[in-house]
């Protein structure tokens, strides 16, 4: 097996960074999202809604909840990221973040649902 080269390293270091250049940008496009959704559900239906609109107000407000820890947890997880790159270290997703978002995501699905049915 032959020994890496130098450029090699340069190349796989300049991908990786790269790669956690792309992933922060998906999270802040996420934060965006859910901003808009935001938006959408605690202010635009309920004008277009003649129900009563605090429960839109609400899962609205945890919508944008949600978007700020998209963009905090974001911007902490490309720090990691990059200073793990520096020491030459990996840092997995961790799985009580993983756990956070996906319960998150599926309480406001299901508050949403519930305000639109009700």
């Amino acid at each position: 097996m032959e020994p890496e080269r130098y450029e090699d390293i340069v190349d796989a270091t300049r991908r990786t960074r790269l790669a956690s250049e792309r992933t922060y940008l998906a999270w802040l496009r996420s934060a965006l999202a859910a901003f808009a959704v935001s938006l959408g559900v605690g202010k635009l239906v309920p004008e277009l809604t003649s129900g009563r609109s605090i429960g839109y107000e609400i899962v609205g407000v945890g919508y944008a909840f949600l978007g700020i820890a998209f963009v905090g947890y974001g911007y902490w997880r490309e720090r990691m990221l990059e200073n793990a790159l520096l020491e030459g270290r990996f840092v997995p997703f961790g799985a009580i973040a993983a756990l956070g978002f996906t319960v998150a995501g599926a309480a406001l699905g299901l508050a949403t649902l519930v305000v639109i049915v009700a």
